[in-house]
């Protein structure tokens, strides 16, 4: 397939950009098989936070160590104390679909406390995931907490499609039964243009000068797979909002790649 337009490409993103009230930072689409880059529009080099995009190869390494044993072993119950900022979602007992569909951080915090820094240290370089640092903030000791959530883990847009095509093309260095039971709990969605889509949501704040968060500007990714017609393709969007909203950015970002995605990859 011929790489389709940038301008066309920019002039598309643009119009999502405006009606989100986002920005743009990148949008990478490539080929699952052959790894050609079929869209690639803005800064997809440098590195972010992945926030709850984390949640993909955070579930390989939950399948692969055995701390989740299917889609609905183990079920754990919501704590006082627990992350809850996401809502009565979150305070209800929790197994890895509900986990993925409502990204519940307390869930994420319970597999990377059982697998300690070292560990996702280890997997994080085997799948050559960012920058593999799980240190957390400065000074907090807080890496296992929230090290994927505007902290010290962070990943381009063109790292998270390398890791997607590992994923896809069952070539990490994990069981298959790790990669299977993760394929089947990512949520996705068929398109109205046919392709079948799976793919995870993330959202985090900006860290200002002082070291607080910036509510005003989130950014929002939106990271999977996408197949039609015997063909898969890999992508990553990311985007970062110019005001504060409710709801989620991530959410926003799928969103409007769903709408774009036929007119991305019209050829010329």
């Amino acid at each position: 397939m011929k790489i389709r337009s940038f301008m066309m490409g920019a002039l598309l993103a643009g119009l999502s950009a405006s009606a989100a009230d986002a920005k743009i930072i990148c949008t990478v689409i490539s080929d699952a098989d052959t790894g050609d880059i079929v869209v690639q529009n803005g800064n997809c080099e440098e590195r972010f936070t992945p926030a709850s995009t984390f949640k993909i190869p955070l579930a390989v390494m939950g399948y692969d160590s055995s701390f989740l044993k299917d889609a609905h072993n183990p079920t754990l119950p919501f704590h006082k104390g627990y992350a809850e900022w996401g809502g009565d979602n979150w305070k209800q007992p929790t197994d890895a679909v509900r986990w993925l569909k409502y990204s519940v951080v307390w869930f994420s915090q319970q597999i990377t406390a059982s697998l300690g820094e070292d560990k996702l240290t280890e997997y994080a370089r085997q799948f050559r995931y960012g920058n593999a640092d799980f240190s957390g903030d400065p000074g907090k000791n807080n890496g296992l907490e929230r090290a994927w959530i505007a902290s010290s883990l962070k990943i381009s847009p063109l790292e998270q499609t390398a890791f997607l095509r590992q994923l896809i093309n069952r070539e990490l260095p994990v069981s298959d039964a790790a990669i299977n039971k993760t394929l089947e709990v990512v949520e996705g969605k068929t398109l109205p243009s046919g392709w079948a889509v799976q793919g995870k949501t993330g959202m985090a704040y900006p860290r200002n000068a002082d070291y607080s968060f910036d509510t005003k500007h989130p950014w929002g990714w939106y990271v999977g797979w996408a197949k039609k017609d015997g063909r898969t393709l890999v992508f990553a969007r990311l985007t970062q909002e110019e005001k504060a909203m409710k709801g989620s950015a991530g959410g926003r970002a799928r969103d409007a790649l769903f709408e774009e995605f036929p007119s991305l990859l019209a050829t010329d």
